[in-house]
């Protein structure tokens, strides 16, 4: 009987023949906080795209107010802010309305902002920095001026003083009034400042990228430079944008909750964890359980999407050190 020589999944050899993106799937399937944290998330995704559909079934709305079940003080009846079988959270001080429904409904508003700021400042970075990073020479000194002009905007501040012109702007070019156009002017005001940070990181992988064999080849055989950035460039800068959005997104979640809680981002009676946290400061003392639920949810939120993108950073690090695979 003659010897076989078997390769185990977990030897050396199997992985080198493992591709970068192979690799990075076997670090970040091992990292056991990462795997719950993306649970997490695909959890948070699929409730707040199924909120119509499950406050159908519960026979709960995120703006029917419920009289009955508030005391003569407009406190919620019971123990923990009125949490029963019908209403699993409780009710809103002041209105009845069911808090387990605006949490979801919440969720819909909070990550739509997240999403669509993400990807405006993903976009427009990307763009930019890809262009300053292969072109250099003037192009780069011009974007690096504008990058710097915009870094040096006090831009929390911005967002609060043109919240009301910028607003009633939006509400004159066509956009409905009210929560809409609050909405619109928080994801467009969002992607004007954000877009910066995404531009430096994709301008320094592309200075890098540029001075690499392949580039060089594609120099070499005539290729054009449009060519060269969408076909050469733009493929291989996935890894740090992956990173990129998995960290910029809950940083979006929690500046629209924060504006809101504020009182310049979605207004009552829209159902936002920002508006949710702002209106339960009024009843911290007497209702606590109100100001819990949201801040709870927001918190969770953020963690896990800062616990994955820190697992997809050490994930498509190549220096990782390749025995922590076996």
């Amino acid at each position: 009987m003659s010897d076989v020589a078997v390769v185990s999944n977990d030897s050396p050899l199997a992985i080198e023949g493992k591709s970068p993106r192979e690799l990075a799937w076997a670090r970040l399937s091992r990292d056991k906080f990462a795997l719950v944290a993306i649970g997490v998330i695909v959890t948070y995704l699929l409730v707040a795209a199924l909120a119509p559909v499950i406050c159908s079934v519960l026979g709960i709305s995120p703006y029917a107010l419920d009289g009955d079940a508030l005391n003569d003080y407009g406190l919620p009846k019971g123990a923990f802010g009125g949490i029963s079988t019908e209403h699993w959270l409780g009710v809103e001080p002041g209105t009845g309305r069911d808090i387990f429904a605006r949490l979801i409904y919440g969720a819909r508003a909070s990550l739509l902002v997240g999403v669509l700021a993400t990807f405006l400042t993903t976009t427009i970075g990307l763009i930019i920095g890809v262009v300053a990073g292969y072109k250099r020479g003037w192009v780069d000194s011009v974007i690096g001026r504008f990058m710097d002009v915009t870094l040096a905007f006090p831009s929390f501040l911005l967002i609060i003083a043109l919240t009301r012109p910028f607003t009633q702007r939006l509400e004159s070019l066509g956009v409905p009034e009210g929560n809409p156009a609050r909405m619109t002017y928080i994801i467009l005001v969002l992607g004007t400042f954000g877009w910066v940070y995404v531009a430096r990181v994709v301008r320094g992988q592309t200075l890098s990228l540029r001075e690499r064999e392949f580039v060089e080849a594609a120099k070499a055989s005539g290729a054009t430079s449009r060519h060269i950035i969408f076909k050469q460039l733009l493929p291989n800068l996935w890894a740090p944008v992956i990173v990129i959005v998995s960290l910029s997104l809950p940083g979006y979640v929690a500046t629209e909750s924060t504006l809101s809680f504020l009182g310049l981002g979605l207004m009552q009676p829209a159902a936002s964890w920002g508006v949710m946290l702002g209106d339960s400061v009024r009843y911290y003392r007497a209702d606590p359980t109100y100001l819990f639920i949201p801040g709870v949810a927001l918190i969770v939120l953020v963690m896990a999407f800062n616990l994955v993108g820190d697992a997809i950073r050490d994930a498509l690090d190549p220096k990782t050190d390749r025995q922590n695979l076996l």
